[in-house]
């Protein structure tokens, strides 16, 4: 039978399932683990204190009131043995017996007690069963380790003293504490097993994580046989995934070179050619496709081979920022001093930030540049009061060889492969771009790397 809950009930346990079921694998293993562990061990308790627990504190209650109505029977019909019966009390049933007269009966009968309803209830019920003609008090002392009866009868007080042991029995808290033993050994023994399996899936995440930033993170599969069978996958589809890119890399890099041989051929035939109009439009035509070349060069390497280093970016962007010294546009800068340095490929990522600022001194007259970082990741923005880009678009231009202008022709730019290189290069740093509007007017380009 399907329980169906209100729309705004169901959002509520969500939101409590959100919130208090713990996020990693090892704690909600360990949650299914404590939870019935606890409910078995109350259980267990209550089951205990209910039935054997508290069927043998019964009996022993009905057993020290026996003989105390005994002993008070005995004294009653022998007063004059009283001092044998007190000392045959306490050799026989580890009592101690007093025997007070009625002018000072009072004086012990007023005495503060401190009852203990869980040790002495039973032995009160057995006292009033047995003395129903008497008046009964009953106290523990101090640390509740001395039981003293009072029998208050018509000839005097008769006072008993002793242990809470013949009243209580203590198997409850023995059993207590083996079961308390039991389930935190089981809670270690299950908490080291569960931590080995938890740590090889997290060595995995961060082996597929590390891979998605272009780092290659070496990674032995071990624990359960599935995680051993996902980490041998991984290990398999990251080798196919290098070799796929390694093959097309070396394919692209040699159509380029191959293409470059007849171009300068056919570009140094002719520059010997006599200069007139249609000779300069076939100049023009194979400056361009040169031009292309260099881009299909640029952005094979922007998938290299190259190592991750440790890249102060601060320095990087000052040493890019230096080369448009020079420029007729209006340059700011700045940083908010905090960590500078992240982990990649450092030519991959000079080539990414040197096109978005390339794009912004070609389409602005005023360029900043800032740079900021908290604990876990690297913000790189470029504003510009240039044009902008038309937020429909923003998108399109990440494609390769996508130009606005609709036209490959070298005096409006590039040949479309600027922002697909640099996204490229970005997110194999496990990191984001965007493009939103400047507050200069133009277009903003925003940058995150994590660190």
């Amino acid at each position: 039978m399907h329980i169906k809950f209100p729309k705004k009930m169901e959002g509520t346990m969500r939101y409590l399932k959100l919130k208090l079921l713990p996020k990693t694998l090892f704690f909600r293993t360990m949650l299914l683990i404590i939870i019935p562990l606890i409910v078995v061990q109350i259980v267990s308790v209550v089951a205990y204190f209910s039935g054997s627990w508290g069927k043998v504190g019964k009996r022993l209650s009905d057993n020290l009131s026996s003989n105390m109505a005994f002993v008070v029977n005995l004294a009653e019909q022998n007063f004059d043995e009283f001092d044998n019966i007190k000392a045959l009390t306490k050799k026989l049933y580890d009592l101690d017996v007093d025997f007070y007269d009625n002018e000072i009966k009072h004086s012990e009968m007023n005495k503060t007690s401190q009852n203990n309803d869980m040790v002495t209830g039973f032995f009160e019920k057995a006292l009033r069963d047995d003395f129903p003609d008497a008046v009964t008090h009953l106290y523990l002392t101090e640390g509740s380790s001395t039981l003293i009866a009072l029998i208050d009868t018509k000839n005097g007080l008769y006072k008993f003293t002793t242990s809470t042991k013949n009243i209580f029995s203590s198997s409850l808290f023995g059993f207590i504490a083996w079961m308390v033993g039991t389930s935190l050994l089981l809670f270690i023994v299950s908490s080291l097993f569960l931590r080995t399996q938890a740590r090889s899936i997290k060595e995995l995440a961060e082996a597929a994580e590390d891979f998605g930033k272009g780092i290659d993170t070496p990674f032995k599969p071990y624990g359960s046989s599935e995680v051993r069978k996902a980490g041998i996958a991984f290990t398999k589809m990251k080798e196919r995934i290098n070799r796929q890119i390694s093959e097309r890399t070396q394919m692209l890099a040699g159509v380029s070179h191959d293409l470059r041989t007849p171009l300068t051929r056919m570009k140094l035939q002719l520059a010997m050619l006599p200069k007139n109009e249609d000779n300069q439009e076939f100049v023009e035509d194979i400056t361009e496709m040169e031009k292309m070349l260099d881009g299909y060069l640029a952005f094979v390497s922007g998938e290299g081979g190259e190592t991750n280093t440790f890249v102060d970016m601060n320095e990087m962007i000052l040493s890019i920022l230096n080369k448009f010294r020079n420029s007729k546009t209006m340059i700011r800068y700045t940083t908010n001093d905090q960590v500078s340095a992240i982990q990649g490929r450092e030519q991959a990522l000079k080539r990414a930030v040197t096109n978005i600022i390339s794009n912004a001194f070609y389409y602005g007259k005023t360029v900043a540049v800032g740079l900021e970082s908290n604990n876990s990741k690297m913000e790189i923005r470029v504003d510009d009061d240039g044009p902008g880009i038309p937020e429909d678009k923003r998108e399109e231009v990440f494609k390769a060889f996508y130009r606005i202008e609709g036209s490959r022709n070298k005096e409006t730019g590039g040949v479309g492969l600027g922002l697909s290189i640099a996204r490229d290069i970005i997110v194999s740093h496990g990191g984001t771009i965007e493009l939103g509007t400047s507050d200069m007017g133009g277009l903003r380009v925003l940058i995150h790397i994590p660190l």
